[in-house]
């Protein structure tokens, strides 16, 4: 089978295609992630420049869609390359590029498209009539979780035929390594030692964190929290409630932002991971660390559930609730699984083969659901 995965977004003009590779990993991960099951992958990328770069047996396409400023044009674009490629199956990223598959579909009408979804919400609900007639040329849907999908299904944005698949966004290079090693390069310590990686902003919910931090150190006296960072519209609020809580001061390092490469070395070097998010998509953060081997105790969402999928390998806690938090890092640090544990329901569940197995039959599907369909 070969599928043809399309980035409908544009890439910046100022990058060089593959600069554009380099830089736009869920791109190429993706790709290789569905390659790995055994699928042949081409993927068309929305640009400022006609290019056309292989690696590791994927053929990239860069589209030049400047001046395509309506749907159908961009469409008939697509559909001629795909014609070209005598792709299977269209696999489109975001389902906010609905108009664009639509238009696709009206070139092609028995190419399967299944979109996946990425952190996209459903359009405000004066705009659901023409949505749910782009959508109804949709054959599958993934989510991460299908929960999710709710947000959709529940306003009838779908169509009837539309198979609906729970397939994780996109799995992690990351691997385990020596904790010892990895804390002599960083400098962290603890223990437990514990790991945050995010933005300081209210998705994220970093005080109630601090605040299940600072009630875990009642059984817990030598814990150290380490916080990597991006963005941070709550930096101040965070350095105030450190500041002025001696449960916490002393024992928060706020490391700012990381290169992402050392991310893996701080994933090798904690104990656990910990996150307060109030709603992701996939959660990249608990992909990576479930791929290190470090053992996550994060929000009970959606996302989240999924990646862990029942398994013993971590601790969920309802979101907002620091007391609970408290007491789910005093149980992991009281049934910790080793990082091989962690591994393993990763290998198995998460790793690139395994999501590549999803997506091998998920492409299988909408193409024989289209077929039946087809006269």
């Amino acid at each position: 089978m070969h599928v043809a995965q399309i980035n409908f977004l544009p890439a910046p003009e100022r990058l060089a295609p593959a600069e554009v590779l380099e830089q736009w990993h869920s791109l190429v991960d993706i790709a290789e992630v569905v390659a790995s099951g055994g699928t042949r992958v081409s993927v068309v990328q929305a640009a400022a420049r006609e290019a056309l770069i292989t690696r590791n047996g994927i053929d990239y396409h860069f589209i030049d869609v400047r001046g395509l400023d309506a749907a159908a044009s961009r469409g008939h674009r697509y559909a001629g390359l795909l014609a070209e490629l005598k792709a299977d199956v269209l696999h489109g990223h975001s389902l906010a590029f609905a108009g664009d598959a639509f238009a696709i579909s009206q070139c092609q009408p028995q190419l399967p498209i299944l979109m996946q979804d990425h952190a996209d919400g459903p359009p405000r609900w004066w705009r659901r009539p023409r949505w749910r007639r782009w959508y109804a040329a949709i054959d599958g849907v993934s989510f991460t979780a299908s929960e999710l999908a709710r947000r959709f299904t529940r306003v009838g944005l779908f169509g009837p035929n539309a198979r609906l698949f729970a397939i994780p966004e996109s799995s992690s290079r990351f691997t385990p390594g020596s904790r010892a090693d990895a804390r002599t390069q960083t400098g962290l310590y603890g223990d437990p030692c514990v790991l945050s990686v995010g933005h300081l902003s209210a998705g994220k919910d970093p005080l109630s964190v601090l605040e299940g931090v600072a009630k875990a150190t009642l059984q817990l006296p030598d814990l150290q929290l380490w916080c990597a960072f991006g963005s941070a519209p709550l930096l101040n609020e965070v350095q105030a409630r450190v500041a002025q809580d001696p449960r916490l001061s002393g024992r928060v390092h706020l490391l700012g932002k990381v290169a992402h490469e050392q991310v893996e070395t701080l994933m090798r070097a904690a104990d656990l991971l910990v996150s307060g998010s109030l709603t992701e998509s996939c959660g990249y953060v608990v992909l990576e660390a479930l791929a290190c081997g470090l053992t996550p105790v994060v929000t009970d969402i959606p996302a989240f559930r999924a990646l862990i999928s029942g398994s013993r390998v971590g601790h969920l806690w309802p979101r907002g609730d620091a007391a609970r938090l408290a007491d789910a890092l005093v149980d992991a640090v009281a049934n910790r699984p080793s990082s091989a544990q962690v591994r393993a329901h990763f290998d198995a569940a998460l790793s690139f083969a395994a999501v590549g197995r999803q997506w091998a039959d998920a492409y299988a599907q909408v193409q024989d659901d289209r077929r039946r369909r087809t006269p």
